[in-house]
């Protein structure tokens, strides 16, 4: 599914006419509903019209059988199983105060049900044989006949531009769970540490495989959080890589004390665990090594490397959440594991948010005092802390997200990343090419949730400008190390102390990537890069 699919909103008539094989165009109105649960279209229905739906063909049943509760039954059936075909178009309630589309002979329900498409779904095409509908409605409307006949293509959004990030798909997808879970925050109004938080710890903890989580505002106060309880402030050193986000780094200056950076692998773009022992001083005090594009680092080795020097070890895993390294997950193979929900994030919130991940007591029990300003009981505040906090309302999104993260979108996200890579490197063995993109290398003990699918390009400003023009979004993650931001001038490094990261952020792109992503994308993708290969 995807922005240029015909997003089908069906009629009442429609629908009864399949379940009941009723009309002489059923067989077309079978045939869509057909398509919509092979996944060729997406197809939604209007929450108040199954009860006029489920009155008719009740009505229809009981006529043709003599046994009233076996009709019955066999109506509920039919119900059931069409909801779980189509998606329900939200009603938050107002649409009837906003209808205005009065056309002589028209439905009360018909122009409800064109409302609540207008105001939910790009580009709504209703599947009606209304006559009032297919003459007056405000959104585009045709007879199931003419849909079938002409086929998709002519009711395709050319126009549409792929997302780089769809999560448009993703909240279809779930929409029912995402607004039980909102309504259920607002109804009981705990908008501050409510039941939520405490459930989506649990499951969370669970999920990764450590004793503690402990949620908090964002995957950069998480990193803030974990240095605070570890005792880390000004002077002390903190070893991590320079080809990140900047808010690695960032914290690392924000709490005083001075980041350390060691370059990258070449292969992976996570920190070389070879070059870490020789940035190791007396005032090193952790070594926060980043989970970059969806791997994980090299654990074994940091983990012996720290374990020498008598060092904790903190994961920056916002990119890699729900990855796994020789079997375990991520956020689980270090001191502390840190993660980010921000909404372009594998498991992302609407807002931001993130979590800390531990198996010792006394740094759980510490960062849960931190992220609450440093409070152990209510007014009593042993050690200075910041408000943390996750809101209620973003544990409730990532409630309603985290089913379908872990059965589906994981798997998902790494056989579409593994798709790309198969793509691209035919290409490139079609052209007998050695050079030109360079796909990701994935260790084989790890699994990767490809936050972002990276490739490596020779000139990169040219391919951006290409996929552009063909509708392909692009980005570039990052384009400057950060020991060659201006922030961090005074540490007096200079282009060519990390010459791998400065490599890489020349040349490093990435390609839309998601667990919703189609195979037509990925293949018109594939074919824009193909010259380049």
């Amino acid at each position: 599914m995807n922005s240029r699919m015909p997003k089908l909103v069906f009629d009442t008539n429609i629908i009864v006419d399949a379940l009941l094989a009723r009309g002489h165009h059923y067989k077309y109105a079978v045939d869509l509903l057909n398509d919509v649960a092979s996944g060729k279209v997406e197809g939604w229905y209007a929450p108040h019209s199954i009860t006029t739906v489920y009155y008719l063909a009740g009505k229809t049943l009981a006529l043709d059988s003599e046994n009233r509760a076996e009709s019955e039954k066999r109506t509920r059936e039919l119900v059931k199983e069409l909801a779980t075909i189509l998606k329900p178009l939200p009603q938050v309630g107002d649409e009837i105060l906003r209808m205005n589309n009065y056309c002589p002979g028209d439905d009360f329900e018909d122009e409800l049900i064109a409302q609540l498409a207008e105001d939910y779904l790009p580009n709504p095409l209703l599947v009606t044989r209304d006559k009032w509908f297919l003459k007056c409605s405000k959104i585009r409307a045709a007879h199931p006949k003419e849909i079938v006949e002409d086929g998709y293509q002519a009711w395709i959004n050319n126009d549409a531009v792929t997302p780089f990030i769809d999560l448009a798909t993703q909240q279809r997808a779930i929409r029912p769970q995402l607004e039980r879970r909102i309504h259920t925050v607002l109804h009981h109004g705990q908008y501050i540490i409510g039941p939520e938080i405490k459930q989506l710890e649990e499951r969370l903890s669970g999920y990764v495989g450590v004793k503690h989580c402990i949620s908090a505002s964002s995957g950069t106060d998480t990193l803030l959080i974990a240095m605070m309880a570890l005792g880390i402030g000004p002077g002390d050193e903190v070893i991590t890589s320079p080809f990140t986000f900047i808010s690695t780094g960032e914290m690392i200056a924000l709490i005083g004390a001075i980041p350390v950076f060691v370059d990258i692998d070449p292969r992976t773009y996570n920190i070389d665990p070879a070059k870490i022992e020789a940035a190791i001083t007396p005032k090193t005090k952790a070594i926060m090594p980043v989970s970059l594009y969806g791997q994980c680092a090299d654990f074994d080795a940091i983990n012996a490397i720290a374990d020498k020097h008598g060092l904790p070890v903190i994961e920056d895993a916002a990119q890699s959440f729900g990855a796994t390294y020789k079997g375990k997950k991520s956020c689980a193979l270090s001191t502390i594991g840190s993660t980010s929900f921000f909404p372009s994030k594998p498991l992302g919130a609407y807002g931001d948010g993130g979590a800390l991940f531990t198996n010792d007591d006394n740094l759980a029990k510490l960062m849960r005092e931190i992220r609450l300003h440093g409070q152990d009981r209510r007014y009593h505040h042993p050690r200075i802390g910041l408000n943390g906090r996750m809101d209620t309302l973003q544990a409730a999104i990532l409630l309603a997200k985290l089913d379908r993260f872990i059965e589906w979108e994981v798997p998902q996200r790494q056989a579409i990343g593994a798709r790309y890579s198969e793509l691209i490197n035919s290409a490139l063995s079609a052209q007998h090419s050695e050079q030109g993109v360079v796909t990701p290398y994935i260790e084989p003990h790890n699994t990767s949730v490809y936050a972002q699918y990276t490739v490596q390009i020779n000139d990169r400003d040219a391919l951006v400008k290409k996929l552009s023009e063909a509708g392909i979004p692009t980005a570039v993650h990052y384009p400057i190390p950060l020991h060659l931001q201006p922030v961090f001038s005074e540490l007096g490094l200079k282009e060519g102390d990390f010459p791998i990261s400065e490599a890489a952020a020349k040349r490093v792109m990435s390609l839309p990537m998601g667990p919703d992503l189609t195979e037509a994308v990925q293949q018109q993708t594939v074919n824009a890069i193909r010259p380049a290969c």
